[in-house]
């Protein structure tokens, strides 16, 4: 099995045509078709289910695709850290990270860096722990910035000097919208909409549920998150109180809704992680030794 070929295999898979992807391709629709055929008997499976006006992809279509496509971006990141290795420090740094403030102090050492090293490309991924923690493992990421409650175990990592303070957005003409902090009775028994990481029981010390005690386990969960930004919507449909970090979702004067902080305050640290066994390219590693210097 050739990379080319399943170069070939994901553009058919994106433009559910052959004859779209071969012009694509700049290839002619015979070739790339054997190419498919060579491929699924490589294999011993069907990998599209074929129609007269489109195709798409069988179950193990689709298990190949999404493998196709990080072991495509691997490469794609191999081939880009050789092509400087025996330059000076450039090239291209790839760092996770999730809804925080805390990246000000990572595009700050960004900034620093590209003004000295100005061939340093930054390329940002963003998503939940689950997702960083997944692309971290797998290679494509050289950092992820991760908010705590989190499991560290697996990576090394530094401490940033930022966090993020826990609350409860609610509607602006809620009952509890005159409030300047929401306490635990204040909101037992209301319906809540919660990130899936805070509730991830397999986390040591997690904050989160020890600030709520005993009465963690009453809690109304409703829903659940991984992006607050769809929390939001959430709110303002009336589905809930949605429980989550300052300045993420928009409680701006022209927002319908407004944070109000938990108290007693619940505040959450920022780390910068890496794979222990993670080999870093120069500028990797120069972007490490900056955000040393920070977090001393």
């Amino acid at each position: 099995m050739e990379l080319k070929t399943l170069q070939y295999f994901v553009r058919i898979a994106k433009e559910e045509s052959i004859t779209r992807a071969a012009n694509a391709l700049h290839i002619t629709q015979p070739t790339l078709s054997r190419q498919i055929k060579d491929l699924e008997a490589e294999l011993n499976v069907k990998l599209f289910k074929r129609s007269n006006h489109h195709i798409q992809l069988t179950d193990e279509g689709l298990l190949l695709k999404n493998r196709a496509e990080m072991l495509l971006e691997m490469s794609q990141k191999i081939e880009a850290e050789f092509k400087v290795i025996d330059k000076n420090i450039e090239g291209n740094v790839y760092i996770g990270c999730g809804e925080t403030k805390g990246m000000h102090v990572i595009t700050n050492i960004f900034k620093e860096i590209q003004t000295k090293h100005p061939n340093i490309h930054f390329h940002i991924y963003s998503g939940n722990a689950e997702d960083i923690a997944s692309r971290l493992d797998k290679g494509l990421l050289d950092f992820g910035i991760l908010i705590q409650p989190v499991n560290l175990n697996k990576y090394r990592s530094l401490n940033l000097p930022t966090s993020d303070k826990w609350g409860v957005v609610i509607k602006k003409d809620d009952q509890l919208s005159h409030k300047s902090g929401i306490t635990k009775s204040d909101i037992i028994g209301k319906p809540l909409i919660c990130s899936r990481q805070v509730l991830d029981s397999e986390i040591g010390d997690n904050e989160f549920t020890e600030w709520f005690g005993s009465a963690f386990e009453d809690l109304n969960i409703v829903s659940t998150f991984n992006l607050a930004y769809n929390a939001g919507w959430m709110v303002k449909s009336g589905l809930g109180y949605a429980i989550t970090l300052d300045s993420i979702i928009d409680t701006s004067d022209d927002s319908a809704l407004k944070f109000i902080p938990l108290v007693p305050e619940l505040i959450s640290k920022h780390n910068l992680v890496w794979r222990k066994d993670h080999t870093f390219s120069k500028a990797a590693q120069l972007f490490l030794e900056n955000a040393q210097k920070v977090c001393l």
